[in-house]
């Protein structure tokens, strides 16, 4: 590019359109009052535009205001870039594939402790709930909610989940707390559409020898944390899988509905191509992730 100047020219252009005076942009710039003015001349017959008003402050004409946010951006991209590639330095980066949901609700509040563990690693999360097949590089390693089917891919059981209701103390002390799975029909019941991945009411009622007929006008949510969110504002009594309740429940902000014993059908799983799972950075971040799941498996021992 003929007309790009050199970028101490630039730095003194974007440091004088943040002061009244060439004298301020030169105390910045630890440089004499004159090299600054001698660096916007020199741009201005570069470009061969008119860039600032001269007068007793500084004015930006019509083409230097709509230059310097340009001029401006290309400088915090490039001190962010740096700044991001000086961290990246020795550490190895890992994409990590999962869902929205498993991310938000799991695996996000446990991250600062891989971060304790292995500082070496850099973890880019990506979310997804579509089947994932390692062949266009969506992603190194992923955790994915199945049965553990996954041919041609190395997969490895991390653990499952316990479905019951929930709902918010607010709503519990509007409608009672209902004494028995009976009662509950009685109750606003949230529910999702979805696949098998989706905990289903006619499902649960079945278990414990109960009917469930949804009403027409009852609202169905297309996202696990959308249902979640119903409940904590009282709209309603969400069917939850265990995994993504469990700092609501810790805190009080849900409250499990009856102990009945309900296990998900299905489980969650680290999945990787086959081969990859002995690469030492995948090695310290299985570990790490088999040991937080061997917690939630003993905490509901």
């Amino acid at each position: 590019m003929k007309d790009l100047p050199p970028t101490a020219t630039l730095r003194a252009f974007e440091v004088a359109t943040r002061h009244p005076t060439f004298t301020a942009a030169a105390q910045e710039l630890h440089v004499t009052q004159s090299a600054v003015s001698h660096q916007l001349k020199h741009l201005e017959a570069l470009w061969g535009l008119q860039l600032f008003e001269r007068g007793k402050a500084l004015r930006l004409t019509a083409a230097g205001a709509t230059l310097a946010p340009i001029v401006r951006e290309f400088f915090m991209s490039l001190e962010a870039t740096l700044a991001d590639l000086r961290e990246q330095k020795g550490r190895v980066r890992l994409s990590v594939s999962t869902t929205y949901s498993f991310a938000l609700k799991w695996l996000l509040p446990r991250l600062p402790s891989l971060s304790r563990q292995h500082p070496e690693l850099l973890v880019s999360l990506d979310t997804t709930d579509k089947i994932i097949h390692f062949s266009d590089a969506q992603a190194d390693v992923a955790i994915r909610l199945g049965k553990g089917n996954y041919p041609g891919l190395h997969a490895q059981f991390l653990f499952g989940e316990q479905v019951f209701p929930v709902a918010s103390p607010e709503l519990l002390q509007r409608l009672g707390t209902p004494c028995s799975p009976a009662e509950l029909l009685q109750f606003p019941l949230l529910t999702r559409d979805g696949a098998e991945l989706v905990p289903k009411w006619e499902v649960w009622f079945q278990a414990v020898g109960l009917v469930f007929s949804p009403l027409k006008e009852s609202v169905r949510f297309g996202d696990t944390n959308m249902t979640v969110e119903a409940a904590l504002l009282g709209q309603g009594v969400a069917l939850v899988r265990s995994g993504h309740v469990e700092n609501e429940i810790s805190d009080g902000r849900l409250v499990r509905l009856f102990d009945v014993p309900f296990p998900s059908p299905l489980a969650y799983y680290f999945v990787c191509p086959k081969g990859l799972e002995s690469q030492p950075h995948v090695v310290s971040f299985r570990q790490w992730l088999i040991g937080e799941a061997l917690k939630v498996r003993r905490a509901d021992e």
